[in-house]
């Protein structure tokens, strides 16, 4: 997939893209989250059309009920991310420009996130904002933008981040929202004062993270794809739970962990398990689109 760096696009990717529960990955917010994760996957990296056929069949093999698959759809267009047209009884898909740069900006996170290992050079970026309690919204909206970037909150008003680089992308998320005026940042070595340590258990969760690797080393890492079929499933499946962990870890430097700590094994099983399926999983699609156009 293509990918661009846009500093307003984090909030909708970890809005729209990110699921907040899986126990929620069964009901109607998982249809609309399994057509994101196919629409990135299968959709926009052609920049083609796609029947509405085509995409319930890609649901019903990932265990979407047709009705569900088609109100995910009219979701997903009522919030600006589809355009239709209809051909007789048949409607045809596009992504729009808002939705294109969403799955853009979702890609260039999901598949960048541990990529590459970093040595820590010892500095945090420190952010501190004001937002009253009653503008709850604009809090909302602050909190799911500074989280996607991968900074934490050890206390109300403060976020964190051994990633001093990422000073750029949180300016622009102050300056998108209208807080100049009520936030400070800065940059440098902590002073000695306090457990760093209790700093970082206070600002993620890192347990909750730990868990979810194991998970899903536990799902992914063994599994096998014998047919196109099995291929296009367990590749939908295995980004769809990926994606979860841009922003969920931190992706903390190795300096600042007490044990070995799964997310590069997890990232290592991730980009081969795609690479593997990837030939396959592209064959089924191709069937399904070639099918998807003899149906309503």
């Amino acid at each position: 997939m293509p990918t661009t760096t846009s500093a307003a696009a984090p909030e909708p990717v970890s809005s729209l893209i990110h699921g907040s529960s899986r126990r929620r990955e069964v009901g109607s917010g998982s249809a609309r989250s399994l057509l994101l994760t196919v629409l990135g996957e299968f959709v926009h990296p052609r920049s083609e059309q796609v029947w509405t056929g085509t995409l319930v069949e890609a649901l019903g093999a990932l265990g979407v009920e047709e009705k569900a698959a088609r109100q995910a759809l009219t979701r997903t267009a009522n919030e600006g991310l589809l355009t239709s047209s209809r051909h007789g009884r048949r409607v045809l898909w596009d992504l729009t420009e808002s939705g294109a740069e969403l799955l853009e900006a979702g890609t260039q996170r999901i598949y960048g996130f541990m990529r590459q290992r970093r040595t820590w050079d010892g500095q945090w970026l420190v952010v501190t904002v004001s937002i009253p309690e009653t503008q709850r919204q604009l809090r909302h909206r602050f909190r799911t933008r500074l989280t996607w970037l991968g900074l934490g909150s050890p206390t109300s008003g403060l976020w964190i981040t051994p990633d001093e680089h990422k000073e750029r992308d949180v300016h622009a998320v102050i300056r998108d929202l209208g807080l100049d005026r009520q936030a400070f940042a800065w940059a440098g070595p902590a002073t000695g004062i306090g457990d760093e340590s209790r700093l970082i258990e206070e600002a993620w969760n890192l347990d909750e993270v730990e868990g979810r690797y194991l998970d899903f080393l536990a799902g992914f890492e063994e599994r096998r794809a014998e047919t196109p079929r099995d291929a296009f499933v367990a590749q939908v499946q295995m980004v769809q739970e990926w994606r979860r962990f841009p922003f969920l870890d931190p992706d903390l430097p190795s300096e600042l962990l007490d044990h070995d700590w799964p997310g590069p094994r997890a990232a290592a099983v991730f980009h081969d398990r795609h690479s593997r399926w990837h030939r396959q999983a592209q064959a089924e699609w191709d069937r399904m689109d070639a099918a998807g156009g003899e149906k309503p």
